[in-house]
């Protein structure tokens, strides 16, 4: 350990002129990562298609390729997790990484390549640490070990040779010796299933680390801590790991969570890093800490492009490359990456918040959603649980409004929904049940937050009085026309305005 961290510490500062590069030249390193890309895969069974061969720009290739999503891909995944090769890229796909699903499919399972987890994930992993030590060059950071809070994995039946889990657990079970050598918990904890066992022995087996940083979603996160507090009585963390100095964090936003960390952690040197990390790509980090926005990684193996927000949903609509974006624009990441996603809509809207580095902060998704804790729930979601509540008990729903409720110290998160009934013949709570069990059968994320109440309690639901929603559009001044209720928010005001409504 004493001679793996300092060699580490020292390649980690060499990346930080890579970085530089990108950063002093990022058109000219977007087009090396597009040719490269577009090189690789000529041969494939999809570049074959949309002649790989003969795309000699980007224009080109915005001509030739359609804009994709899960959907339009899926017959070409399927056909990989069955065992076939060289469909969308030219190297063997052994792992996938599986996550939400769309309004088809419980979950997506995402193709992994050598490429993708050396070229991307792993290498934005590493740069995200060349950035911190780049600010603190004093940090003592790689002289304790990272506490990796991740998923798990299970062998994928469909092929003997494939597997798939969370994008974590496919990234600890391809880590090199060094990497896991640098992280706790041992691996055979920290790809366990049972998430209430899996938190009890992470808790039981860290409290003796050196531990000088974290990394994983908040929800996660602040579970396992108030755990540690439990089992040592101390007061904060801080008694349990005194040299801990970052918590790397992506996936939700951090907002909500942060009161709870300063509780948790009570030190000035305690540090914050916002990634963009998903299981499509390592996207874009922090790269300075006091400042908002995130740099735009550009040499990691994926060639960007982008839908601003008033073409997105047209049947041909505008899409623009980097050197094209304006500041404080909300537009649809596309991406195309060395694992055969070509020029895919990952549902996400971005803002620039700087050119000069290109730094973005990620602002939304493409549809309504509900993704305070991971989640992921969107409007398809919901449309199913309601129809499927009111098919089990008669119930009949004129429309409905949804927002999380944060965790607070004493209490899980939640949601909490407002449904207008045109009829219900059954108990509320009873409603509530079919709507929350068919949520957990829809969307794999939903379900794994819920177990038994870990990161999610039962969702708190108010009857809204027939004509409530009217008069609140009404009151808005967006009665009648293309005016609808916001079915799902990621965050309180409209539901916090709706509230009012349900007591009259």
């Amino acid at each position: 350990m004493s001679l793996i961290s300092p060699a580490i510490t020292s390649y980690l500062k060499l990346r930080q002129s890579v970085i530089d590069n990108f950063i002093l030249n990022p058109i000219d390193s977007q087009q090396q990562v597009f040719n490269k890309l577009i090189g690789s895969a000529q041969f494939t069974e999809y570049g074959k298609k949309y002649n790989f061969e003969h795309i000699n720009s980007i224009s080109d290739f915005q001509r030739e390729v359609p804009l994709n999503d899960y959907d339009t891909l899926k017959p070409y995944i399927q056909r990989i997790l069955e065992g076939n090769q060289n469909l969308l890229w030219p190297s063997d796909i052994n792992w996938f990484a599986k996550s939400s699903g769309t309004t088809s499919d419980k979950s997506k399972f995402i193709p992994i390549s050598k490429e993708a987890l050396e070229d991307n994930h792993f290498k934005s992993g590493k740069d995200v640490i060349a950035l911190y030590l780049s600010q603190y060059p004093e940090s003592k950071l790689m002289s304790g070990k990272c506490l990796l809070l991740g998923g798990s994995h299970q062998l994928n039946q469909l092929n003997e040779n494939s597997f798939y889990g969370d994008l974590s657990a496919v990234m600890m079970q391809n880590m090199s010796l060094s990497a896991q050598i640098l992280k706790t918990p041992d691996l055979s904890i920290a790809l366990m299933e049972e998430w209430e066992q899996k938190i009890e022995c992470i808790a039981q087996t860290t409290i003796h680390e050196n531990v000088t940083f974290m990394t994983g979603v908040p929800t996660w996160t602040i579970v396992l801590i108030k755990r540690i507090l439990e089992i040592t009585g101390a007061n904060n963390i801080l008694e349990v790991w005194p040299n801990l100095e970052l918590y790397i964090h992506g996936g939700v936003s951090f907002k909500p969570y942060k009161q709870q960390f300063l509780q948790y952690i009570p030190s000035p040197k305690m540090h914050y890093i916002e990634t963009y990390n998903a299981s499509e790509g390592f996207f874009a980090a922090q790269d300075m800490i006091a400042e908002d926005g995130m740099l735009l990684f550009l040499n990691h193996g994926i060639f960007y492009e982008f839908i601003p927000m008033d073409e997105f949903g047209k049947d041909n609509p505008q899409v623009i490359t980097l050197k094209e974006v304006k500041l404080n624009t909300n537009y649809a990441i596309v991406i195309s990456t060395n694992t055969g996603l070509w020029r895919y809509v990952i549902g996400d809207t971005v803002q620039f918040t700087s050119r000069t580095p290109f730094r973005i902060k990620v602002t939304g998704r493409t549809t309504f959603y509900l993704n305070a804790f991971g989640e992921e729930v969107i409007v398809d979601n919901a449309d199913f649980a309601i129809a499927k509540a009111c098919e089990i008990t008669g119930a009949i729903v004129n429309d409905y409004s949804a927002a999380p409720v944060y965790m607070t110290g004493e209490s899980n998160g939640t949601h909490e929904w407002i449904i207008e009934f045109e009829s219900l013949p059954c108990p509320l709570d009873i409603f509530a049940k079919e709507m929350d069990n068919a949520l957990k059968s829809i969307n794999s994320d939903y379900e794994a937050k819920r177990y038994k109440n870990i990161a999610l309690r039962m969702p708190i639901v108010h009857i809204m009085p027939q004509g409530g929603f009217s008069a609140w559009l009404k009151e808005k001044n967006k009665l009648g026309g293309q005016h609808k209720i916001p079915r799902l928010s990621n965050e309180r005001r409209i539901i916090e305005e709706m509230l009012p409504y349900t007591k009259q």
